[in-house]
């Protein structure tokens, strides 16, 4: 027969009660203290081992891409097409055009700028120029004179905003206005020529729109440049953009940030992307009184004009999805304006790849698509 412990009398259970309930009220708030300090002490060495991963995710800019179009208009007509393909991405509100800066000296060049703002509806977009750049650089399809172009009955065929070109800010001081305006790592930039503005930018010291230097501005504002530049295949020869203005480039890769993406388009990736002179004024079918057309009416463009500048473009807008890409790395300038990539997890850089050819048509669709909208 097993046997069972004698009951405790009431009044002496009651106290007995008491105290357990008391005793247990002790525990629950010890062991509450134990885990606040545990939670503490956690968030405490996250912070401190990764600052400033938590300060970048409370501060990143998470909105339309903010695009400063940086572009040497006036020789090749990729540049139009990677225009027209940011106003009309803009006019789906997929992002918003900060401004252009034109990078190819001369005021002709300003006015072709101000020509396809005023043209596509986006007159209000700010110009800057590169007034001491490169000096006669090869222009391989001279079509400057658009802006002067009339129609039969002598009307000036295209309409402008800007009536005094000279009043036009240099390039780098619109770069230092527009960025210092921006969120924090929100832009990005779009450059498709040289670097003559870049440099310049980067070389600034404050002023009226910033107190930081233009390495620290770059570092504040930029969350991405994606330039048309490189070369990353097999063989090793000079970029040609690099190679018109090496001191430029010099500075250009010696200033730039380290911390601040770099996303190169080489000349390989849009190189097999063509989009023939008949195709383009069959796609612009309802009018000839537009400024591509017009280009290729009057023009020699018959030049085996590929599409590389639209690349860079699509990539800004469209995201990362659209390309194979290389791992991250660092890239260096020769002497002789040749890009040498060195892969590195902690590098700034990365490359677009050569794409298949259904690749290839696919990116030209995309391209031709936006060229046929009225």
């Amino acid at each position: 027969m097993e046997a069972h412990p004698r009951p405790l009398p009431r009044e002496v259970m009651g106290v007995g009660f008491c105290l357990y309930i008391e005793l247990m009220k002790e525990v629950k708030l010890y062991l509450q203290a134990a885990i606040w300090l545990l939670c503490s002490a956690v968030l405490m060495v996250s912070c401190s081992d990764d600052d400033s991963f938590s300060d970048y995710e409370e501060n990143t800019y998470k909105g339309v891409p903010l695009v400063i179009f940086d572009t040497d208009i006036g020789s090749s007509t990729d540049d139009l097409f990677a225009m027209e393909m940011l106003y009309r991405y803009v006019d789906e509100g997929r992002c918003k055009l900060l401004g252009v800066i034109v990078d190819r000296e001369g005021e002709e060049c300003a006015a072709l700028a101000d020509v396809m703002n005023t043209y596509f509806g986006h007159a209000d977009v700010p110009i800057g120029l590169v007034r001491k750049g490169i000096a006669n650089p090869p222009v391989w399809i001279n079509y400057k004179a658009l802006p002067t172009y009339t129609t039969d009955d002598g009307q000036q065929m295209f309409r402008r905003t800007v009536s005094d070109l000279s009043s036009l800010p240099d390039a780098w001081k619109l770069y230092r206005r527009l960025l210092a305006a921006q969120p924090d790592h929100s832009v990005s930039i779009c450059s498709v020529g040289f670097v003559t503005a870049l440099a310049d930018l980067l070389k600034s010291k404050g002023d009226e729109f910033s107190p930081l230097s233009g390495v620290e501005l770059v570092r504040q504002k930029v969350k991405c440049l994606y330039i048309m530049a490189g070369v990353f295949g097999k063989s090793v020869e000079p970029d040609f953009n690099f190679a018109q203005g090496i001191d430029f480039a010099r500075s250009f890769f010696s200033l730039w940030p380290a911390d601040v993406d770099i996303m190169f388009s080489p000349m390989e990736v849009g190189q097999e992307i063509e989009y023939l002179p008949e195709q383009v004024i069959s796609d612009i079918s309802w009018t000839d009184i537009h400024p591509i057309k017009q280009v290729y009416l009057t023009c020699n463009c018959n030049t085996g004009q590929k599409m590389w500048d639209p690349m860079v473009i699509i990539q800004a807008v469209e995201g990362d999805g659209a390309f194979s890409l290389s791992p991250r790395g660092t890239v260096t300038l020769t002497e002789k304006s040749e890009t040498l990539f060195t892969s590195s997890s902690s590098g700034n850089c990365r490359y677009q790849l050569p794409g298949t050819a259904e690749w290839n048509t696919t990116m030209l669709e995309l391209i031709r698509r936006y060229n046929k909208m009225k």
